[in-house]
């Protein structure tokens, strides 16, 4: 009999609800072996083992709790293209790489948009997002991104749009204007995953849920420890918010969580739907404490972004979020919420995925401070290429400067909340 009891479920989230498929994989007894064993079934985890397993390597993944469980599988579902800290990036390693980076922005699409098809994957995906001016220096950052789009030769529809067009677009006046990307779009984050995972395990892998590494042995061969068993590995990856109980003493206080929180109305009418969003965009707003949304397969509007700065979930999380969906749309300001759920996001001090490794064989990420769709699947054929042997791109990130502040999660918690706080003074001003 499986003991599971004592590990946490997916929590009570519309993706949770809608899933495809609910994953139902062993728990890790005994001693296995494997090539490269990966800690944590988040996209970073999952998409890196389905990137090994598609070269030939046999990978071991475990999970503390479910495929997806984090926020992999609670996030807004928003496939948006770059990477966080893209500009210190390209600062540090200076104009030769600009091409290189540009191409590497894009990636995560590539990968994605070729896994639904190739395995068939079930999740709602649909092109089609904008970014949403609310200020007129707003709108010309818009601007100098449409410029940039033009220069590449960007062979996707994109086009700006003023306030009227975004009231025709979105059905609002709370807009001075857009940014429509028809590259970037949104999907059903949790089937993703798991659908990756399925993959992943055709192709070989094998995945343990309900399995939490208490331990890495370091040495040639590495052995990753759980209450039950162990796997050991040529290599490990470490995926995910796994770095302050594994490896404390190199990575603590490099990333800290911030609380990202949705809900999701009922299902809406065809005729509201077709007022508020025809072209179904996903939405995010150009705030540096962001409000972004996007109409579900079924019709429900899913509306999130930041319900405070203190760290802490709130009672309501609709409580807080319908008086700025109300802003965007008075009409809809009584529409019953069925569901409404959150969680914690990775946010690295200076805003740049971590990535890197430890003895020459243990490699870890995280850190995506928001960009995780695109990024984690990014990351993941990073490091594949690294495990393999390419450093090429994995140099551009672990090679960064990074910051890291003496303190506990709880502390570092309420550093970033002060963080929060500031920049939404910024996007009072």
């Amino acid at each position: 009999m499986k003991e599971n009891h004592q590990y946490a479920e997916h929590t009570d989230s519309y993706y949770a609800a809608t899933a495809e498929n609910r994953t139902d994989y062993p728990a890790l007894k005994g001693a296995q072996s494997a090539d490269i064993a990966i800690v944590g079934g988040g996209f970073t985890g999952v998409s890196t083992a389905l990137t090994l397993a598609e070269r030939g390597y046999r990978v071991a993944l475990i999970e503390a709790n479910r495929i997806g469980w984090g926020a992999s599988g609670r996030n807004g579902g928003q496939l948006i293209c770059g990477i966080s800290g893209e500009e210190k990036i390209a600062r540090h390693h200076g104009d030769a790489i600009a091409d290189e980076l540009w191409d590497l922005r894009w990636r995560g699409h590539e990968i994605i948009f070729d896994r639904i098809v190739r395995y068939g994957i079930e999740c709602d995906l649909k092109c089609g997002y904008v970014d949403a001016a609310i200020k007129p220096r707003h709108l010309r950052a818009l601007e100098a991104d449409f410029a940039r789009l033009q220069r590449r030769n960007f062979p996707y529809e994109h086009y700006l749009l003023d306030r009227d067009g975004m009231a025709e677009t979105l059905g609002t006046r709370a807009y001075c204007g857009g940014l429509v990307n028809m590259r970037n779009g949104h999907l059903h984050p949790l089937n993703l995953c798991q659908g990756e995972a399925r993959a992943a395990v055709s192709l070989g892998a094998s995945v343990f849920e309900h399995s939490p590494a208490t331990r890495i042995v370091h040495g040639s061969r590495p052995r990753v420890e759980t209450a039950h068993g162990h796997i050991e590995a040529d290599a490990v990856v470490l995926a995910g918010h796994v770095f302050h109980r594994l490896e404390q003493d190199r990575l603590s206080g490099t990333t800290f969580p911030a609380g990202s929180f949705i809900m999701a109305t009922e299902p809406l009418s065809e005729t509201v739907r077709r007022r508020i969003n025809p072209l179904d965009l996903a939405v995010c707003d150009m705030n540096n404490i962001i409000d972004y949304y996007r109409l579900s397969a079924d019709g429900r509007l899913l509306f999130g972004g930041r319900c405070n700065y203190s760290g802490r979930v709130p009672a309501s999380i609709s409580a807080v979020l319908r008086p700025r969906l109300a802003r965007v749309y008075p009409e809809l300001r009584d529409v019953r919420t069925d569901y409404e759920w959150g969680g914690s996001i990775g946010i690295a001090i200076l805003r740049i995925p971590l990535l890197g490794r430890i003895n020459g064989n243990v490699y870890y990420a995280q850190g995506y401070s928001g960009h995780g769709v695109n990024a984690t699947h990014i990351m993941g054929e990073i490091i594949a290429d690294a495990i393999g042997g390419t450093l090429e791109h994995f140099d551009l990130f672990a090679n960064m400067r990074r910051l890291r502040l003496p303190v506990g999660t709880a502390v570092g918690g309420q550093m970033v909340a002060l963080g929060m706080l500031y920049y939404r003074m910024k996007d009072l001003l």
